[in-house]
C-alpha cells in the first residue's frame, strides 16, 4: 500500500509539458565584425498541440542599418518529438511577408530540422 501511496505522489510532482496557448517573444540580430546588420523581433501568440506540433503567429519588427525601420507579419509550424529517451527530432517552418502581404512570390519561406541527443 505504501508502494501505491509513494507512486501517486511521486507521478502527481511529474511536471509534463502541458498542451495549451502560449506568448513567444524571439529576437535575432546578425553582425559583421562589429557592425550591426539587421535584426528581427517577432512577438507571437500561439498553440501547442497534445501531439507536440505548434502554431504561433503575429507581428515581426525588423531592423536593417541603415534603412527604416518596418513591421511585418510572421509565423511558425513545427513539431518536436522523442525518437527515444535521449533523443528528440524537430522541425519547423517560417514565413515573414514583405510589404505585409501574403502572396506566394513575395513570401520568405524558412525551414529547420534538427535532432537533440541529451548525456
Amino acid at each position: 500500500m505504501k508502494t501505491i501511496i509513494t507512486t501517486g505522489i511521486l507521478l502527481s510532482l511529474a511536471t509534463p509539458a502541458v498542451a495549451g496557448p502560449y506568448v513567444n517573444v524571439e529576437n535575432n540580430a546578425s553582425w559583421l565584425d562589429s557592425e550591426f546588420g539587421s535584426g528581427s523581433t517577432e512577438v507571437h501568440a500561439g498553440y501547442l498541440f497534445d501531439n507536440g506540433i505548434y502554431v504561433q503567429g503575429g507581428p515581426a519588427y525588423l531592423t536593417v542599418d541603415g534603412a527604416e525601420n518596418t513591421t511585418e507579419y510572421s509565423g511558425k509550424v513545427g513539431f518536436g518529438t522523442d525518437l527515444s529517451e535521449d533523443l528528440n527530432l524537430y522541425g519547423e517552418v517560417s514565413f515573414v511577408t514583405e510589404d505585409q502581404e501574403f502572396t506566394f512570390d513575395q513570401l520568405n519561406l524558412g525551414t529547420k530540422v534538427g535532432v537533440t541527443y541529451s548525456f
